[in-house]
């Protein structure tokens, strides 16, 4: 069974950012957080009806929306515009908007947390299925691409293969042709030794021949 997804929220830079994922853990690195936003205080578990309903129709997608403000979260989100206004009437705008939003959230808080508690299972399980899915398309991609190396490596050893068997088999002629030669070159030198000899001899005896004649 797809492992439940639970929906994250945290604030990084300019954005608050939302994701469902299955596990903290997979929160932060989806965010790509290098400490851990939770036992920080800075990331939390939301059961915001309008922000769970985001994130469960794109389970896995970082969801943003310019910080401090109470708009929808979406893949592409602006900058905040009041980054230029200064610290002090950023804190007025949300003070105002706190207490504006006191009196009504006192009888809507209730009904808001008992809605997310009925949030439709079927909807999360869902989501779910769906991040489920993604994460063995990817598994399958990862694979596909292992087997590709795997088959071009194979490709290429046997062409190593075949190359070093082709120079082997080279070396070993050209060696065996260089003995043969060598062979016969001391073949010849013996002949040409003996050959030597013979000549030395024969031109001794016919020299003394020559030197009775001419007495």
């Amino acid at each position: 069974m797809p492992k439940k997804l639970k929906t994250y929220q945290t604030s990084l830079g300019f954005y608050d950012q939302a994701i469902a994922a299955p596990s903290m853990k997979a929160a932060l690195q989806a965010w790509g957080a290098s400490s851990n936003l939770f036992h920080q205080g800075a990331a939390k578990e939301t059961d915001d009806p309008d922000i769970v309903a985001a994130t469960m129709a794109k389970p896995g997608v970082v969801l943003r929306r310019p910080v401090g403000s109470d708009g929808p979260f979406t893949e592409s989100a602006e900058l905040p515009t009041d980054l230029g206004d200064g610290e002090g009437k950023s804190e007025r705008k949300r003070k105002s908007r706190s207490k504006s939003n006191s009196r009504s959230n006192k009888r809507t808080v209730k009904p808001a947390r008992k809605a997310s508690r009925k949030i439709d299972d079927q909807a999360a399980r869902k989501a779910a299925a769906a991040f489920e899915k993604e994460e063995r398309r990817r598994e399958a991609e990862r694979r596909k691409e292992e087997a590709a190396r795997a088959r071009e490596r194979a490709r290429r050893d046997k062409a190593i293969a075949t190359a070093q068997s082709a120079l082997d088999r080279a070396r070993r002629e050209h060696e065996a042709r260089t003995e043969e030669i060598e062979a016969e070159q001391a073949a010849l030198d013996a002949r040409a030794e003996a050959e030597q000899g013979r000549w030395d001899k024969q031109r001794m005896k016919l020299e003394q021949a020559l030197r009775r004649a001419r007495e």
